[in-house]
């Protein structure tokens, strides 16, 4: 089973704003990051654009370009010297020309919107999911789980209910 896809729609009267929004995440993460970091973005920045209100019209685009950017980031570990792409929160802030407590703030309100969480296979970078042990981490009769090691049934329906982004069985069966 293929990895369930974000939406793409945008209200019309959100395009503008989507279309500035991602011009300048999709800059960041060209020059900064990669191409992976650049279409989490556009979800992400899709996804304020759906909200009802959406914050988006408050505030300036460059602060919720940001907080987009430092949400992925703290979901995949951008402020980890050992990973790759890193950047550091300093220089995050300063590309943008804000100030870190700016970021942090915005950040924050970014991950309750979307319901960003450490660990959130839904916003993490597609190329660390398979190593990622705990997106695999699934609570099953009141016991945590590795469910790569459960029956494929139980893959299944952990897949079914957005628990896991895969069934682990298909991609083995697609790498041989």
């Amino acid at each position: 089973m293929p990895q369930k896809k974000h939406s793409t729609k945008i209200p019309k009267i959100m395009q503008d704003y989507y279309q500035e929004l991602t011009k300048l995440t999709d800059g960041f993460c060209l020059q900064y990051l990669n191409n992976e970091y650049k279409n989490l973005a556009c979800y992400a920045a899709e996804a304020l654009c759906r909200k009802k209100p959406s914050p988006l019209i408050n505030g300036r685009l460059n602060t919720w370009a940001c907080a987009i950017i430092h949400s992925l980031g703290f979901t995949n570990f951008l402020f980890d010297k050992n990973k790759k792409p890193f950047i550091s929160y300093n220089d995050l802030a300063d590309a943008f020309g804000l100030r870190k407590s700016t970021v942090r703030n915005k950040s924050r309100q970014v991950r309750e919107l979307l319901k960003i969480h450490q660990f959130d296979h839904h916003w993490c970078l597609p190329s660390r999911l398979k190593d990622s042990a705990f997106v695999w981490m699934i609570s099953f009769n009141d016991f945590i789980v590795d469910v790569r090691t459960m029956s494929r049934e139980v893959q299944e329906i952990a897949f079914e209910k957005a628990l896991i982004p895969f069934v682990p069985d298909d991609e083995c069966l697609e790498t041989r």
